[in-house]
């Protein structure tokens, strides 16, 4: 199925909503803009399997343009808005992309990488068009708004945040067949039950993979979306109830400062039209979770997978109250928890996450990442550890990397992390390891406070002593840092490198 089958059908129904300006594209819209984006690709010579690069906020074209280079059978590599000269500039000479579209909303980025993409032979501007490039609005409006004679499916080809260095690119195989003959993410309607009826609220950046291949899915499926600029708090729950929104994706970080707005602003919208909440990127703290619950009913599911689209773990509400801190159950692969020598190891016992069975993936041009993440038999990881229960519940301890060793003792600090935020003066919270001559390495928490003004050593105090009456004292920081914000991505995901590189450096 493809958007076109609903823009014959329906073509004045809404494909998608902006939430901040209320402007909708309907299906009649999308659908003629991505064909010409489509006949514009070909037209620059573009084949099935070539690559475009897009620096895009969650703009009103962002969608026709991941469309366009769908039916074109294109790798199309959508890159955070937020990352500086640097590492674009990577991003876009290592996918090889040919063709690079923006905005003049990042006007200040583009300006600098002048000279520095050698590979990209057209560029292209929305909003304006600054000096080298063309106006991507002028050009394509020439363009038939028939389907081009090749389509073929295309795909994200999209790059890890970068948490621990450059970012990967993670590589699939393009679908076979014809365009519209597979939907590579039917699980809104075989999993959540999402109709042609539902409503979609996409809070989060488009250029992240679960955004966009829910959003993607979801305008394939005729369902319609809404999309946030960026999430705020109480503007998120202002659209749920204006647009009577039906499904959801979230990350834990929006649940939090959902959670943490006062009373009066949080319980004055109505939620009572979500059918479901999707979450994952990051994992939940319990009672987190079991507010949310409290809050918005049994909707709420949760899902473990990644971009490299190896596996796919899940659970609903009900499943996850029965097994509570759970990521779920695989639903496409099968799960392998290993030791360091890659032998499995008991239930309950923790490892590295394997996953079998499930889609293949690579890491574009990288073939000692691509090889370090795959198991002698054929197992593929993320890198992340956890361990399984009895019932066959995977459960999440934490990343590798982000393990601290301290005087010969493993410590994750996910689990002092999920304490410390449930703390009513926390807004944000960052453990990790840093220099101790004795030990090697100790525990610091980073904080961010809901009223930065309350920072001082009794509040570090309250706060150690808040995570020491709750966890083991080796597993709890040894001291605290105040932070008026922490470096956080959009899609939830915590940049610690850079926290942690500032108190490395000045050992």
């Amino acid at each position: 199925m493809t958007p076109r089958e609903f823009a014959e059908s329906s073509p004045s129904k809404p494909a998608y909503i902006m939430a901040d300006s209320g402007e909708v594209v309907t299906y009649g819209e999308m659908e003629a803009r991505a064909n010409q984006g489509a006949h514009l690709f070909r037209k620059l010579g573009l084949r099935s399997g070539d690559h475009i690069a897009i620096l895009l906020e969650n703009h009103r074209e962002f969608l026709t343009i991941c469309w366009a280079a769908q039916r074109a059978g294109l790798y199309y590599t959508a890159i955070s808005w937020r990352l500086q000269v640097e590492e674009v500039e990577y991003i876009v000479n290592n996918c090889e992309a040919r063709v690079f579209i923006t905005s003049v909303a990042r006007l200040d980025v583009v300006t600098a990488l002048a000279g520095k993409l050698p590979q990209v032979t057209d560029y292209f501007m929305l909003d304006g068009a600054a000096d080298g490039f063309k106006s991507w609005e002028t050009v394509t409006s020439t363009e038939s708004t028939a389907p081009i004679i090749d389509e073929a499916e295309g795909a994200a080809m999209l790059y890890s945040s970068g948490t621990t260095g450059f970012p990967k690119g993670i590589k699939r195989p393009l679908p076979e067949g014809q365009y519209g003959d597979s939907d590579p993410l039917p699980l809104l309607s075989a999993l959540y039950g999402a109709t042609s009826e539902s409503i979609y609220l996409s809070p989060a950046p488009l250029y992240h993979a679960a955004p966009l291949g829910f959003t993607m899915s979801c305008l394939r499926n005729g369902i319609a979306v809404v999309v946030m600029p960026h999430f705020e708090a109480e503007f998120a729950l202002e659209c749920i109830e204006r647009y009577q929104i039906t499904h959801s994706q979230w990350v834990p970080t929006m649940f939090v400062r959902m959670l943490k707005l006062p009373d009066e602003v949080r319980l004055r919208h109505d939620v009572s039209s979500l059918q479901v909440a999707i979450h994952a990127a990051a994992p939940c703290p319990v009672p987190i979770k079991e507010q949310m619950i409290e809050w918005w009913g049994p909707v709420i599911h949760e899902y473990y997978a990644g971009t490299e689209g190896n596996g796919f773990v899940q659970l609903n509400s009900e499943e996850w109250l029965a097994h509570k801190g759970s990521v779920g159950k695989p639903l496409t692969c099968e799960i392998h928890i290993c030791d360091d020598e890659g032998n499995e190891v008991p239930a309950g016992e923790p490892g590295t996450i394997y996953m079998g069975g499930g889609g293949e993936f690579e890491y574009y041009k990288d073939e000692d990442k691509t090889n370090g993440s795959r198991h002698p038999q054929g197992w593929t990881t993320l890198g992340d550890v956890g361990y399984v229960d009895d019932d066959g519940f995977l459960y999440l301890t934490d990343r590798q990397h982000f393990m601290i060793i301290s005087g010969g003792v493993n410590i994750y600090p996910q689990e002092s992390e999920n304490i410390l935020i449930t703390h009513d003066k926390v807004m944000d919270v960052a453990v990790f390891g840093i220099p101790n001559e004795e030990f090697g390495e100790e525990v610091k928490a980073v904080v961010q406070l809901k009223d930065r003004s309350q920072a001082d050593a009794m509040l570090e105090v309250e706060l150690l002593e808040f995570c020491r009456d709750r966890l083991s004292h080796v597993k709890c920081p040894r001291s605290v840092d105040f932070r008026d914000e922490l470096p956080r991505h959009p899609t939830g995901k915590l940049y610690k490198r850079l926290l942690k590189d500032e108190y490395w450096q000045k050992s």
